[in-house]
């Protein structure tokens, strides 16, 4: 009995895994549209693809969301994706905003993607120089070589009077010297 459970149980696995690996895998997402870049900056022009139209189709893109208003999505003779672009409005606001495209044919089908608009994009960061620090770090506590040579040489006698004092000590004790 455990064993026809175990062998139904590894068969169905089996069935599943191969129908999950057996899936097609498109540049866009299931039933979505496909978004480059992401995020951007306002100004940017942005690319929409989408499958979901089918081969040859149409689609009318909707940005006005975000304030950049309709766009078309073609796509080329024999092609499966259709693809439109649009110019994020320099006036966007940081957000998320939902983009739209109803195709022409497939019974009109609408897919959705998100659109992310921030102030300032990760390629611009990576664009621009590093930047290096400058001057001493301001901890509270000053570094061996100050720029006062008189306090760095009363220092350095303080620890060597140190120093000899606790040998002179460690020594008397070690010979049994008491006070």
């Amino acid at each position: 009995m455990r064993t026809a459970r175990r062998l139904s149980t590894t068969a169905a696995l089996a069935v599943t895994s191969a129908v999950l690996l057996a899936a097609p895998v498109s540049a866009a997402p299931a039933g979505g549209l496909d978004i480059t870049p992401s995020p951007v900056t306002p100004g940017t022009t942005v690319t929409v693809r989408t499958s979901a139209c089918g081969t040859d189709g149409t689609a009318a893109g909707d940005a006005s969301a975000v304030g950049a208003g309709t766009f078309a999505l073609t796509s080329a003779a024999g092609a499966r994706d259709a693809a439109g672009r649009f110019q994020v409005p320099p006036s966007a606001q940081p957000g998320t905003y939902e983009i739209v495209a109803r195709c022409a044919s497939s019974g009109g089908r609408q897919v959705a993607g998100d659109l992310t608009v921030t102030l300032t994009s990760t390629a611009a960061a990576r664009e621009r120089d590093p930047v290096h620090p400058r001057g001493h770090v301001k901890t509270g506590v000053g570094g061996a070589l100050g720029p006062d040579p008189v306090q760095t040489a009363a220092g350095v006698a303080a620890l060597a009077v140190a120093a000899a004092g606790g040998t002179w000590l460690l020594h008397r004790r070690a010979r049994g010297d008491r006070f």
